[in-house]
């Protein structure tokens, strides 16, 4: 699991490489105060693709301090991708990673072949209680979005674990994630995206309706729309193996 050097700070990202002969890279990009294990094994492990699962600045194994903006994160995805040497990339975004794929896509390099957005929308408002409570009270608010990520009935071991890697980004990191996500809003800029996307979502997504990806699918002009079974917010965690058949037809496709 490789660490480089992007703007003089250490930069992780767990790479599987595929035994394709010319493959596509899959870049996964997490959501706001995650890792790339937010990501489940087996879309990490796609062996359609050389897959890239980053830990964005201040998360997981990536040195901090995070970022403010999906723009600013923008640009750190798109510094890797030139230290990296990388093309034909498709970008996946989960939440607040969506946002940083759409920015992306919005002025694409040549490098970037399609991009795939899960559980993510062109506005991404943030509940006020959110933002005030996460200096003040983090663990209640993480409380709160570790049981917006499962559906109700959810194990509790699960919903404590997703609490737990909440927990894990310091606060100031989580409070800059959201504080992105809130400003972020590109609903009058989703028809000038010109690449092929692939928009997965559930109909039990508390953070991100469906209603959002709807909205993606109707307003880029090359994109579709896959329903992922009812789910919280972690709605590849929760469905791995149907999230993982429609990125990999996704893939075929855009080869």
């Amino acid at each position: 699991m490789p660490t480089i050097t992007l703007n003089d700070r250490p930069f992780f990202y767990a790479l599987h490489r595929s035994a394709h002969p010319d493959p596509l890279n899959l870049i996964l990009i997490h959501g706001a105060a995650g890792t790339h294990l937010d990501w489940p094994a087996q879309i990490r492990r796609l062996p359609a693709a050389a897959v890239y699962a980053l830990d964005l600045p201040g998360h997981g194994r990536s040195a901090p301090p995070g970022c403010h903006s999906a723009a600013d994160y923008a640009a750190i995805v798109a510094a890797f991708i030139a230290e990296r040497q990388l093309s034909r990339v498709v970008l996946a975004g989960h939440s607040m990673g969506g946002a940083i794929a759409m920015t992306l896509a919005l002025n694409p390099s040549p490098a970037i072949a399609g991009i795939i957005l899960a559980g993510t929308g062109a506005r991404l408002r943030v509940a006020p209680a959110i933002l005030d409570g996460i200096l003040n009270d983090y663990d209640a608010v993480a409380g709160l979005l570790a049981n917006a990520f499962w559906q109700p009935g959810a194990p509790p071991a699960i919903v404590q674990r997703s609490k737990e890697r909440l927990l894990a980004i310091d606060p100031a990191v989580a409070l800059g994630d959201f504080q992105a996500c809130n400003d972020f809003d590109i609903r009058d800029q989703l028809g000038q995206i010109q690449l092929p996307t692939l928009v997965l979502g559930s109909d039990a997504d508390p953070l991100t309706p469906l209603k959002y990806s709807q909205y993606l699918a109707a307003q880029i002009p090359h994109a579709r729309l896959v329903t992922l079974p009812p789910a919280g917010h972690m709605l590849l965690l929760a469905h791995p193996a149907p999230a993982a058949a429609a990125i990999t037809a996704f893939l075929h496709e855009t080869t």
